[in-house]
């Protein structure tokens, strides 16, 4: 007998301080918030070492670093739109930007500088999110406007040796991704599909018979941002649904997490001493936003020795 998913409710770890803050109507909004002004658009939550949590924010082409105490400090700003960021073992930050391709942020000076802007002289359609695997491997998604009306968008594999693969096509607007506890399987976003795409890996590195994990229902957006607990347990952010969905590796709902604050809960990253908490980006509020959790999140790449 199928049982309902448990209710978990949300607090405000921190939120994005006033003298940060830039209402005013800039492209990314016109296009892709319903041509509302913006203050800023909180995405990509990943933690370093020391248990600093860094965001992006996509309009203004700035890059945050939060505390464990829950305080702001601004690390860059340039001339692009970044969606996602993780951080590599030996400490380099990587950012996919929606304008200008695969990015290398210097934390100790906060220079970003290109890493990938194009594949084979062509340019990307707008990278999204991205994820580490634990051989190095970085994989990364190339959403651009696509949806339902134009299912084109990408899937990469930037492989440890540097090689870039494509390795997934005619993707309606892919989003977050992460890879299974196993890793013989990544599991992807598609935002306008709203759904969760489940795609084997062979031990060529290829894949074959992808299919629908998860499907969801409900809301104007989709599942957007992605992550992995230890027993397997997938976290996914439902943007413009107000919730957080954790699906057990069957893909059986175990909880629901409810916003506190806006609508726009649009990615998640495991954190805190014992990794049993999960940071939540709410971009229509401009917060971060926590929930405790019976099992810790999968210790990430940045973490690993």
């Amino acid at each position: 007998m199928f049982s309902p998913p448990a209710i978990l409710e949300t607090e405000v770890f921190a939120e994005l301080p006033a003298e940060f803050r830039r209402p005013k109507l800039t492209e990314f909004g016109e296009i892709n918030r319903g041509g509302q002004p913006l203050h800023s658009y909180l995405e990509g939550p990943s933690f370093d070492r020391e248990g600093n949590l860094y965001l992006v924010d996509i309009p203004f082409g700035r890059l945050f670093r939060v505390s464990p105490e829950g305080i702001f400090s601004f690390v860059a700003e340039y001339d692009g739109e970044p969606n996602g960021l993780k951080i590599h073992k030996d400490g380099r930050i990587f950012i996919t930007d929606h304008k200008n391709g695969l990015m290398q942020l210097d934390p100790a000076s906060g220079t970003v500088t290109p890493l990938i802007e194009r594949r084979r002289t062509e340019r990307f359609k707008g990278l999204n999110d991205l994820f580490f695997a634990g051989n190095g491997d970085l994989y990364f998604t190339d959403q651009g406007q696509t949806g339902l009306q134009d299912p084109s968008g990408r899937v990469f594999r930037l492989t440890a040796a540097g090689r870039l693969e494509l390795l997934l096509a005619g993707i309606p607007s892919p989003n977050g991704l992460v890879m299974n506890l196993e890793e013989s399987a990544l599991l992807v976003a598609v935002t306008r599909g709203n759904c969760i795409w489940r795609a084997p890996i062979l031990s060529d590195g290829s894949t074959t018979k992808v299919g629908l994990f998860i499907q969801l229902s409900g809301g104007p957006g989709g599942p957007d941002g992605l992550a992995m607990d230890e027993a397997g347990n997938l976290a996914v952010a439902h943007v413009g649904f107000g919730a957080v969905w954790i699906f057990d590796r069957h893909g059986e709902p175990l909880y629901r997490i409810r916003s506190c604050a806006g609508r726009h809960m649009t990615n998640l990253a495991y954190g805190g001493p014992d990794r049993k908490t999960l940071y939540i980006t709410e971009s229509e509020s401009g917060s971060i936003l926590r929930v405790t959790l019976p099992t810790p999140g999968k210790k990430m790449f940045s973490h690993q020795a």
